[in-house]
């Protein structure tokens, strides 16, 4: 086995395993009150909480660092599960339970990746340095807002966030994030704060609505659809893991903004299977769709953020720059192994060939990332000579 498929086995092997992330379900509903949130799909929220508030980050902070910390933060929740704030429980011993677990999962990575994330994680949890610091109050934040904003949860979990801001940790934002404290503490007394914090959390709010968006791959067990929330986490961490396999070298913080921004539009339009059968108008009706869409919702951003999203989001779009042929690339990547882990998933349903996949993936896969193409077409080819005529 060459370096290159060696490295390769190890990234896919804790990318999938990273899969199982979305099955940690936690205290906190979505906006619509439909159900809890999970862990992967809050890691994204977080991600672009960090990218939305970095106006406000403490002078030298990295947000680029602070976006990676909570990529990774919570993955050790696959072996530890969440415990919310409220609950009486051994922290020393969830704490020992999560650094076991961070052991676990970073090691199946190469070595230097391992060391290199495994480090990321650990300063997250220390909370020493600007940038994990900064990405604590980050965490901090987001339960706040996505109950305080939600008109129907249980009373119970506003009297969790009383607790929490007059006395819990997140009373340290009066300090660190008073923007945020003093907003939310306006909302917790019934008022509606018209400050610096509304329309950045007017965006956020909105774009929770993500979570909602069904896709037509399954999760690696099968057992749902995963949504457009979750997939966005899930192909930033690949980009993130798979980047030295990259066509040219590219800027990974751009990469990062592009996949967390880019499927927000699906909020609006929809997610369109890449195997199912659209004519030309069907697509252009889509891509007018979308246009409008990311007018809407990058418009309820203070204008400069939202030009500067645009721009990226377009910039995706248009699959130019060295940075969104790698990004369009990892996007087509995740599905394909979500499909095999899920003994076929969607290309059963669409009934797809091998020659079709090469088509419709393969070609813009190895556009982007040429080496990832040839181990992924390798490992799901078996399972299409088996099932060909199935």
């Amino acid at each position: 086995m060459t370096d290159t498929s060696s490295r390769l086995e190890s990234q896919f092997r804790f990318l999938l395993e990273a899969d199982k992330l979305r099955r940690v379900d936690r205290q906190n509903l979505i906006l619509d009150g439909s159900r809890c949130e999970n862990s992967a799909e809050h890691s994204w929220h977080l991600a672009l909480y960090a990218l939305v508030f970095a106006p406000f980050a403490p002078t030298g902070v990295s947000v680029e660092r602070v976006v990676q910390m909570l990529l990774l933060h919570d993955l050790v929740e696959i072996d530890a599960g969440d415990h919310p704030i409220d609950e009486d429980v051994d922290w020393d011993a969830v704490a020992s339970a999560e650094a076991a677990a961070a052991t676990r999962l970073f090691s199946l990575l190469p070595a230097d990746q391992s060391a290199f994330l495994h480090g990321l994680w650990r300063e997250f949890e220390a909370s020493l340095t600007p940038d994990a610091q900064w990405a604590k109050r980050i965490d901090h934040c987001q339960p706040i807002f996505q109950t305080l904003c939600n008109a129907g949860v249980p009373d119970a979990h506003i009297e969790v966030v009383r607790g929490n801001l007059f006395g819990g940790r997140a009373t340290a934002l009066e300090e660190s994030f008073p923007e945020v404290f003093h907003h939310a503490v306006g909302l917790l007394e019934g008022t509606k704060p018209q400050d610096a914090i509304t329309a950045p959390l007017s965006f956020l709010n909105e774009v929770d609505a993500l979570k909602t968006v069904l896709r037509a791959t399954t999760i690696g067990d099968g057992s749902r659809h995963e949504n457009s929330a979750e997939h966005s986490w899930h192909i930033m961490l690949y980009a993130w893991v798979l980047a030295q396999h990259s066509h040219a070298p590219i800027d990974m913080a751009k990469v990062l903004q592009m996949l967390l921004l880019h499927d927000i539009v699906e909020i609006d339009a929809g997610d369109v299977p890449i195997h199912s059968a659209l004519s030309e108008a069907d697509l252009a009706a889509i891509a007018a769709t979308e246009q409008a869409a990311a007018e809407r919702i990058f418009g309820l951003l203070p204008e400069a953020q939202a030009n500067s999203f645009r721009s990226i989001w377009e910039e995706f779009e248009a699959a130019e720059s060295a940075e969104a042929i790698y990004a369009k690339a990892i996007d087509r990547v995740q599905p394909v192994l979500l499909n095999l882990m899920s003994g076929g998933g969607s290309w059963r349903e669409y009934n797809v060939t091998m020659e079709q996949l090469d088509a419709r993936v393969g070609h813009k896969v190895t556009r982007g990332a040429p080496a990832v193409w040839d181990h992924v077409r390798a490992t799901v080819a078996p399972w299409f000579a088996e099932n060909a005529h199935a």
